[in-house]
């Protein structure tokens, strides 16, 4: 379960970084995104997905948190 940073750009879209494998992409989609919680399956413009717990508050960006991939 790597740590991810996620913040957003100047466009106010999400990105996602993975440190351990330079990888940075712009989150496509979130299963979870209202005012109560965030997260769930994420999937990310290059097609891969990662999952994270639902939290609840949801998380002010930019943070760092414990994802891990998502089966399929």
């Amino acid at each position: 379960m790597p740590n991810v940073m996620i913040r957003k750009n100047d466009d106010g879209c999400l990105l996602f970084y993975v440190a351990k494998k330079d990888m940075e992409e712009t989150i496509a989609s979130v299963e979870t995104d209202t005012a109560d919680a965030w997260g769930g399956a994420v999937e990310l413009t290059d097609g891969s997905r990662w999952y994270i717990e639902p939290i609840s508050p949801p998380p002010s960006f930019p943070t760092t948190l414990r994802f891990k991939r998502a089966e399929d």
